[in-house]
């Protein structure tokens, strides 16, 4: 047997390296999840990736959606009830916050007609 010749990993060996190396590619919110999760509830590193998405992806989601209500625009025809009704819309579609976000993103999204009447 040469050096660089080696025998295949055994899946069991797969999986202990997949779950150790796991925590290295982390970073932020992610390593401070993986270093909360509590001993001994992780059994897999298919438990650990389902466990990780479902932690993560939500966040995902829910920052490309706050995104999303800054670009809701009046329309420069829209009558103002009209604007604010799509824009109540759009703004059901996130979960609840407490910031004042969702007010600064009606106030850029408003027209100049709109904004010298208010």
């Amino acid at each position: 047997m040469s050096l660089f010749t080696r025998a295949p990993l055994k899946d069991s060996k797969i999986e202990s390296v997949l779950l150790k190396k796991f925590g290295e590619t982390l970073s932020k919110g992610a390593m401070i999840w993986y270093h909360n999760l509590p001993p001994n509830t992780i059994d897999s590193f298919a438990m650990l990736a389902d466990s990780f998405v479902k932690e993560h992806a939500g966040a995902i989601k829910v920052e490309t959606r706050n995104s999303d209500l800054f670009k809701v625009k009046q329309k420069d025809n829209e009558m103002l009830r009209e604007f604010v009704f799509r824009f109540q819309i759009k703004r059901m579609d996130l979960p609840p916050v407490t910031d004042d976000w969702p007010v600064q993103a009606f106030t850029q999204g408003l027209n100049e007609r709109s904004l010298v009447a208010s």
